[in-house]
C-alpha cells in the first residue's frame, strides 16, 4: 500500500468527527482511560506487573480474651 500514509488528513478527519462526537471537554478523559487501558492489556500480555499501590494495614493480633500489657 504505497502512498497511503503520506498524507495525514484521515488522522485530521477522524480527530474532527471524535471532537464533534464528544466534544472538547471529554477527548481527554477518553484519551486517558484508552491509554491506561492499553498500559494494562500490554502489561497482562507480558507478564509485567506493579504492586498494588496501597496494602491493607497488619491485622490486629490481639484479642480481646488476652490479659492487658503493662
Amino acid at each position: 500500500m504505497p502512498g497511503y500514509f503520506q498524507t495525514p488528513w484521515h488522522i485530521v478527519l477522524l480527530l474532527g468527527i471524535a471532537l464533534l462526537l464528544f466534544g472538547g471537554k471529554r477527548l481527554p478523559e477518553i484519551g486517558r482511560s484508552l491509554g491506561s487501558g492499553m498500559r494494562e492489556f500490554k502489561d497482562a500480555i507480558t507478564g509485567h506487573s506493579e504492586p498494588p499501590a496501597a496494602e491493607l494495614p497488619p491485622a490486629d493480633t490481639t484479642s480481646e480474651n488476652d490479659p492487658p500489657t503493662a
